[in-house]
């Protein structure tokens, strides 16, 4: 019989129904781990204390249904009537009443007083030394530094391109540890600072949270919540959204960057270059070599990951290459599906006017598309003010 078990799992390994390669990964520091039972370790204050009161409330439940099942137990047990035992005849007990009403509101009132204080830490959100919205949306994360060192600085994180094609391909092979937690523009925060995150939606209702910081808070449209995080140490961490917002909800990852104080300063020195550098003038003409290939970086940073790099599509979503949308002579009508959606495709607002000229411009004029057409920056502000 082993020799047959053997010789079958020999079989299936060589028919690849099963790999021995396959989805093996690692703890990911920062994130989920392997057969991970407890919960994250904790970087924050209030994480340490929300894994104290996990366990405590743990702990306090397993001792309360103990010794209430053994006196249960016990008392069936010991007075059956097998061995003689007869009922007794009472009405009531004020004794017991008193006993059996005093212990569970001692209990209550000393598993609640711990819980509220660190609930009520949770929500302090006043003295932040960084303040940062984190606006949702099918399927990404937007973040704007609004107070503090970094105001101003401001930038879309998405999926990483190579973690959606895998998933497209099934996830076969070996799979990095950060599988589909990996973006393209992670949060950047500096270590042992109050960073106060502002969180509201575009959409549909979405939720910001990382477990090894202990916050998680809804992103609502039209409503602004917030929650705050003290990172005790440096490192990659990882969280996702927690609100189930669309067929995309899987594909919306969230990763905060600790880093030193220096290390934070020089990163906001470089985002306010490149923010600068991108700040592009819409009244500017451009040519068709030019603005094309600025609508292929546009192109692979934001739309790849459904539309594919070949422009085919997947599934419901719309494949661009030989589109009637795109050859279509009106321009507007694909202006307007950039900055405001349709169907599955959401709105893609937050690209600059030159951003939608250009990946515009790129899809009409590139695979079999060859339409000649070129949209201009001016045309999409003139569009978007609508």
């Amino acid at each position: 019989m082993k020799s047959m078990n053997t010789k079958l799992a020999s079989l299936l390994f060589a028919l690849g129904a099963i790999s021995p390669a396959a989805h093996a990964v690692n703890d990911l520091p920062g994130g989920p781990a392997v057969r991970q039972l407890n919960l994250h370790p904790a970087v924050t204050r209030i994480a340490e204390e929300q894994a104290w009161l996990h366990w405590f409330m743990l702990i306090t439940c397993v001792v309360i249904f103990v010794a209430v099942f053994s006196v249960m137990f016990y008392s069936i047990w010991k007075h059956r009537k097998s061995v003689g035992h007869k009922p007794a005849n009472f009405h009531e007990s004020v004794t017991v009443e008193i006993i059996w009403t005093v212990i569970p509101f001692l209990i209550v009132i000393g598993m609640a007083l711990p819980a509220t204080k660190v609930l009520v830490a949770s929500k302090d959100t006043t003295n932040a030394d960084l303040t940062i919205k984190a606006t949702g949306s099918q399927w990404k994360w937007g973040y704007d530094y609004l107070k503090g060192e970094g105001e101003g600085v401001s930038f879309l994180a998405t999926l990483d391109s190579t973690h959606r094609e895998l998933s497209n391909e099934g996830a076969h092979g070996v799979m990095p540890d950060n599988y589909l937690l990996k973006v393209d523009n992670p949060l950047v925060v500096p270590v042992d600072k109050k960073i106060r995150i502002i969180t509201t939606a575009n959409d549909v209702i979405h939720s910001w949270g990382v477990p090894a910081f202990g916050v998680k808070q809804d992103a609502i449209p039209g409503f602004v919540r917030d929650t705050w995080f003290r990172a005790q140490k440096t490192g990659d961490f990882y969280g996702q959204c927690y609100e189930l917002c669309g067929k995309e909800h899987a594909y919306m990852p969230i990763h905060v960057k600790v880093v030193s104080a220096a290390e934070y300063t020089a990163w906001v020195d470089g985002q306010k270059k490149a923010m600068a550098a991108k700040q592009d003038d819409p009244a500017k003409v451009w040519t068709l070599a030019d603005i094309t290939q600025r609508g292929e970086k546009v192109y692979a940073a934001n739309c790849a990951a459904c539309h594919q790099a070949n422009g085919k599509g997947a599934g419901p979503i719309m494949p661009l290459d030989g589109s009637a949308l795109v050859l279509d002579a009106d321009k507007s009508k694909q202006i307007n599906v950039l900055l405001n959606g349709r169907n599955a495709m959401p709105a893609w607002k937050q690209l600059s006017d030159t951003e939608i000229a250009a990946v515009i411009s790129y899809t009409k004029n590139h695979w079999s598309n060859s339409t000649g057409q070129l949209v201009q920056p001016s045309e999409v502000l003139a569009q978007r003010g609508k």
